[in-house]
């Protein structure tokens, strides 16, 4: 006698559609397995790794020792890790809405359609992106030099007396504008894809209705804008408390404007590589990383989230 499943399907069917639902679960796997692979080696790797060297310390005298939370506890009560923070932090606060908001103009005017030669604006502007950060931060470390650069060709030809961009004061502002120069192209380029995606019939039907451009701009392409926003937000506020080339680069011609903690990833690579503290260093990086991973996420769920 044949009994039938919960279907009405004969054994042998159930047998066979289970079978086949099995093989569509693996093949699957065989497709996701390549990147997941890469992502456990190159990323998942790397954090479980610091995670185990900074509960960890290792010391001259009893050699390496777990001390659990103590690296995290060293480094919370720890005034150079913290200077180095706000100082990130206020780079953060004052240089990304600039660069964003540059970035939006240049988007924008391009998206126009008024400006002209625009293909050639629109490359002209992305183009510092494409400079390595190294080669950027030497040419304008030499821009910035008081006695070989152009700041020093300018006060001695026109007898000026300009302040000395690598100063203590200004060190960071001009930071900020390499940082400017470089990224403002790429955030336009986010803005203006994003930009390039909306329906034109909707800039027809404002017109039609009497709309000038400031109208246009505010009411439909701004608000198009917000997603593209957001995520070009998120990049800048990672990128700011990744903060490292530039100040590594600079300190060698302004020793006494950036120290070893001018921001915590330069503090944690000193940490690591000078000071031979690797245990207490992969406890700032991953303190650094959470603090990171908070804010972005906090900017996300704000940006995106539908006005009342």
């Amino acid at each position: 006698m044949v009994t039938e499943d919960a279907r009405g399907r004969p054994p042998s069917a159930a047998r066979h559609a289970r079978g086949s639902s099995r093989r569509r679960s693996w093949l699957g796997w065989r497709f996701v397995a390549p990147f997941m692979t890469v992502f456990a080696l190159v990323f998942l790797a790397p954090i479980g790794y610091s995670i185990y060297l900074s509960l960890y310390r290792t010391q001259l005298v009893g050699g390496t020792a777990f001390v659990g939370l103590d690296n995290y506890v060293k480094a919370l009560q720890d005034p150079q890790f913290w200077s180095a923070f706000g100082r990130v932090s206020l780079f953060l606060v004052v240089q990304v809405p600039i660069m964003l908001f540059l970035a939006l103009l240049v988007a924008l005017a391009i998206d126009s359609g008024r400006l002209y030669g625009a293909a050639f604006f629109r490359i002209s502007v992305f183009l510092p992106y494409a400079v390595p950060a190294v080669v950027a931060t030497l040419m304008w470390g030499f821009m910035y030099g008081t006695r070989f650069g152009l700041i020093g060709n300018l006060n001695e030809a026109f007898g000026l007396s300009l302040p000395d961009p690598l100063s203590p004061d200004l060190i960071l502002a001009s930071i900020g504008n390499i940082v400017t120069w470089e990224f403002v192209g790429y955030n336009m380029l986010i803005l203006y894809s994003a930009l390039r995606v909306v329906n034109p019939s909707l800039y027809e039907a404002a017109e039609i209705d009497g709309a000038d451009q400031f109208r246009i701009i505010w009411s439909i392409k701004l608000p198009a804008l917000r997603g593209a926003l957001v995520i070009a937000t998120i990049f800048s506020i990672i990128g700011s408390f990744q903060l490292f080339n530039e100040p590594s680069i600079l300190k060698a011609l302004a020793p006494n404007s950036i120290t070893t903690y001018f921001t915590p990833n330069l503090y944690a690579y000193s940490l690591s590589f000078a000071g031979q503290q690797f245990n207490y260093s992969a406890a700032v990086a991953i303190i650094m990383g959470v603090i990171t991973m908070i804010i972005a996420y906090v900017v996300q769920l704000r940006g995106m989230r539908k006005a009342v």
